[in-house]
C-alpha cells in the first residue's frame, strides 16, 4: 500500500474487503490495520465504498483497489487505485467536496492513461486558449483531465 505519511510503500497486514456495485463493477478495499480491528476497518471500508459507488461507471472502470489510512494527507488516484487518508476525508467533507475529490482522483485512475496523451485531447488543449482551473493550467499533462471532468459531469447530468 502507498502511504503519503511516509511518502512511500508500506507493507502491512491490511484488512481486505470486496466492494461490489450495482453496475457490476467491483474493487478490493484495503484498510490499514491501524484502525484496530476488523469491525472498525469494515466501518471505514463501507463508508467510502458507498461514496465511491456513486461515481459514474466510467470513473470506476479501472479502480481495482482502494487504500485507506489515517492521516490528513491528500487523496490520490492512479495506478488502478484510489488512496484515502481519513483525516483529509473529514476535511473534504467539512468543505463539502468529498465527492468532488473522488471524481477528480478517479478521473486520474480511469481516464488519464487512455486520454491524457491522446492526439485529440492534446489538439483540444492546444486549440483552447484557457484551462478550467489554474491547477490544470499549471500542470496540463497531469491535471487537465481530472480538473475538467467534474464540470463536464455537472453540465452533462
Amino acid at each position: 500500500m502507498f502511504d503519503r505519511r511516509v511518502n512511500g510503500w508500506i507493507t502491512v497486514d491490511a484488512y481486505l474487503f470486496n466492494a461490489s456495485f450495482d453496475d457490476g463493477m467491483a474493487a478490493e478495499i484495503q484498510v490499514n490495520p491501524e484502525f484496530g480491528g476488523p469491525n472498525a476497518a469494515l466501518a471505514e471500508a463501507e463508508k467510502y465504498a458507498e461514496v465511491i459507488g456513486r461515481l459514474p461507471t466510467v470513473l470506476r472502470k479501472d479502480v481495482e483497489t482502494v487504500w485507506i489510512h489515517r492521516g490528513t494527507q491528500l487523496f490520490g488516484g492512479g495506478n488502478n487505485n484510489l488512496l484515502i487518508h481519513i483525516g483529509q476525508a473529514d476535511l473534504y467533507t467539512a468543505d463539502g467536496i468529498l465527492e468532488e475529490t473522488f471524481v477528480h482522483e478517479a478521473a486520474h485512475t480511469s481516464l488519464d492513461m487512455a486520454h491524457a496523451s491522446a492526439p485529440a485531447w492534446l489538439a483540444a488543449q492546444s486549440a483552447d486558449l484557457t484551462f478550467i482551473s489554474t491547477y490544470a493550467r499549471d500542470f496540463p499533462s497531469r491535471e487537465d483531465i481530472a480538473e475538467s471532468f467534474l464540470p463536464y459531469l455537472a453540465i452533462r447530468y
